[in-house]
């Protein structure tokens, strides 16, 4: 394997993913490499479905190995919601922002102590040869307000029970170290470096 591809048109994503991978002794692409691949519908009922579609179709198109992640916010006062529709909770083609404000307002008047979350990433790869997974998930509780300017989605909103900060707050090492995808990256990293001829 020479070349790995993350499939993900989300710049805040790949930029993650890309620096996480930034030692593998591989070639690593993005999907601004192949400007002709459109969004990929994520039809899937789970995260690891929704991973692995893509992950899928975008080795099928391109013939070269692949990584894709799904990513999911879930909130036990919302029964697990947004889950799988975290990036397009407050609709298709909205701002980071919009989606945060309508967790807000969903859990406007809701105790702290009811305000239970969880982030989880499934990380897939798909080869001609071998398809693997990967999840890392983390605790915490949605804030009742936005704190700190750091992070993308919902990272200002997500409070990390352990430390007591938002992902907002964090550096960018910091985060990376706990966080439900950064978790992930190093059991895919792992994974990779087996494969790697």
């Amino acid at each position: 394997m020479k070349e790995i591809i993350i499939a993900t048109h989300n710049n805040d994503k790949k930029s993650e993913m890309m620096y996480a991978l930034r030692n593998l002794k591989v070639k690593i692409l993005s999907l601004d490499n192949f400007p002709e691949i459109g969004e990929i519908e994520e039809s899937g009922s789970t995260l690891l479905e929704n991973s692995l579609i893509k992950s899928r179709e975008v080795q099928r198109i391109t013939g070269i190995p692949t990584i894709a992640d799904d990513t999911g916010l879930e909130v036990e006062f919302l029964n697990g919601a947004p889950g799988v529709y975290s990036a397009r909770y407050a609709g298709n083609n909205v701002s980071y922002q919009d989606n945060v404000r309508k967790l807000l307002s969903d859990l406007k008047g809701v105790e702290q102590k009811f305000r239970n979350a969880k982030f989880s990433t499934y990380i897939s790869f798909c080869s001609s040869e071998n398809e693997f997974w990967v999840d890392g998930s983390i605790e915490g509780e949605i804030t009742e307000k936005p704190l700190g300017e750091n992070g993308f989605g919902y990272d200002s909103v997500f409070l990390v029970k352990e430390t007591r900060l938002t992902f907002g707050q964090m550096d960018k090492k910091d985060k990376d170290k706990i966080s439900h995808r950064g978790l992930a990256l190093k059991k895919m990293i792992s994974l990779l470096e087996q494969n790697i001829n």
